[in-house]
């Protein structure tokens, strides 16, 4: 195989540029850890409880918890509610309203487009009572809709309506007595892949069904409350600058690497392009196009961040091993991506199994925020399943990735045999080779074992709320999370 150009380096050029990507590396460790905030906040709302006094079903108005059209309001749902006896108010005249974000000391917040997205999670009050019980694994049926509004509007404009229905999982912690709260899992609400609007507002209805069975058992709900999980402005902020600046650098070596590969006066090798193809899917994902967000309503961004990413993964373990296999120095012709074609198409069939997993979520949600493939029993075990095999496939690609790095190690160890017969001047340029392989080895796994661990910790997190699985709480900051990004 003809010399890569990065192997062809001298060795003050390379010390110079392993020095330049280690301070830099180091920069961004300590720029997310000192300078930029954490990455994620959390808002918590009351609901307010509305009174709808028409006799039928309204789905298309609208109830407000404060302003000027705010809704009429009940103080509480008890029972001996003196509102609640005397108008003899069913379930479905019940609204509890969301007004997103809540205000702080008495002055209205906003929500803003440096949020980036938006992740609603419902906490229900349960109490416990002999006369209306709550049985074991109850289907809790949500008619819910969500409109928005800017500052400057006056009426909310509809966004989303849709009927969900939610698994209740809850214990009671202390004595079954009267008023108590029974402990139940958070529920997945709606995710919004857009904040382009200043305020955001939520109907929940639970309208009663004994014939088909929907909201029976579900106990006396008095209370529900929405956390809302948005990116911190701060963060995003910094994020963006950092990603600027890599797009810049990363597109500037990019063209500087395909103009010297010019100049050669051959055809570029497989390696060659394989690596200048991992850097033009760099280049796409560095792309801060985010900042499109913040004068436009992109919906789809989560959705297209995950095809970016995906892209990214796949086209970085193809090079790594075509990287590998192309310096086994054995007898077969490898510089042919023919080759590879087993390797390949086992990356290739893991990431299509994931972009159908990720349109059946985030495809869906495009059109109704409510949906989740989490709420049901099935759809939470394929949900898992795909998680599972994903890490399963990853730990089984790193393994098979040490594998032919030690047959590169092999390789080059039967290699070094012959330099005692060479004279001292080429014995010192081939070992000076010899020594870059490994270090570019080397690298190479700690690269991808960084890049393992990282796909792992992020779907752990991310389960820990999907699945309720609170064991699994895991904490990385602003630091680790544009570290890593700056490593893989």
């Amino acid at each position: 195989m003809a010399g890569v150009v990065l192997e062809n380096l001298s060795w003050k050029k390379l010390i110079i540029l392993g020095v330049f990507l280690l301070i830099l590396m180091i920069s961004f460790f300590l720029i997310g850890g000192y300078v930029a905030p954490n990455p994620s906040n959390v808002v918590t709302v009351l609901a307010t409880r509305c009174y709808d006094r028409g006799s039928k079903l309204n789905r298309s108005k609208w109830f407000v918890p404060r302003g000027p059209q705010k809704c009429e309001e009940l103080n509480n749902l008890s029972p001996t509610d003196e509102v609640i006896v005397n108008n003899s108010i069913t379930e479905k005249q019940v609204v509890f309203s969301f007004w997103i974000p809540g205000p702080r000391e008495g002055a209205e917040r906003r929500m803003s487009p440096l949020f980036q997205s938006m992740l609603g999670v419902l906490q229900l009050d349960i109490e416990h009572s002999a006369k209306v019980p709550l049985t074991e694994n109850a289907v809790l049926q949500l008619d819910v809709g969500m409109a928005v509004r800017n500052e400057e509007d006056t009426d909310w404009m509809p966004l989303a309506k849709s009927v969900e229905d939610r698994n209740l999982q809850c214990k009671l912690d202390k004595p079954k007595e009267e008023g108590y709260l029974y402990d139940c899992e958070l529920l997945q609400l709606f995710e919004l892949g857009s904040v382009a609007h200043h305020f955001y507002l939520v109907n929940i209805r639970l309208p009663v069904n004994f014939v088909k069975g929907y909201n029976v058992g579900i106990g006396r709900v008095v209370d529900m409350h929405i956390h809302v999980i948005h990116q911190n402005g701060g963060f995003t902020i910094v994020w963006m600058t950092m990603k600027c600046v890599m797009f810049v650098m990363v597109l500037s070596v990019l063209i500087w690497f395909w103009r010297r590969i010019m100049q050669l006066g051959r055809p570029p090798n497989l390696l060659e392009r394989t690596l200048f193809a991992l850097g033009v899917v760099m280049s796409i994902l560095n792309c801060p196009i985010e900042l499109l967000q913040l004068g436009l309503n992109i919906p789809f961004m989560l959705l297209l961040n995950d095809i970016r990413q995906g892209a990214f993964y796949a086209m970085l373990m193809s090079f790594w091993v075509i990287f590998a296999g192309e310096h086994i120095m054995d007898q077969t012709e490898r510089n042919r991506l023919s080759m590879y074609w087993k390797h390949l198409s086992a990356i290739i069939f893991g990431s299509i199994c994931l972009f159908v997993f990720d349109m059946c979520e985030r495809g869906i949600q495009l059109k109704n925020p409510f949906f989740s493939i989490w709420v049901t029993n099935a759809g939470t075990k394929l949900a898992l399943a795909f998680i599972i095999l994903a890490g399963i496939a990853a730990g089984c690609y790193f393994l098979f990735l040490c594998y032919m790095i030690f047959c590169v190690m092999k390789t080059i160890n039967s290699k070094k045999a012959s330099l005692p017969s060479m004279s001292q001047l080429r014995r010192r340029y081939y070992l000076g080779i010899m020594y870059r392989f490994r270090f570019l080895m080397l690298a190479t796994l700690v690269c991808a074992a960084f890049t393992v661990v990282f796909f792992i910790i992020s779907q752990l997190n991310e389960g820990e709320w999907r699945w309720g699985d609170h064991e699994l709480s895991l904490e990385y900051t602003s630091g680790f999370f544009t570290g890593m990004s700056f490593i893989y």
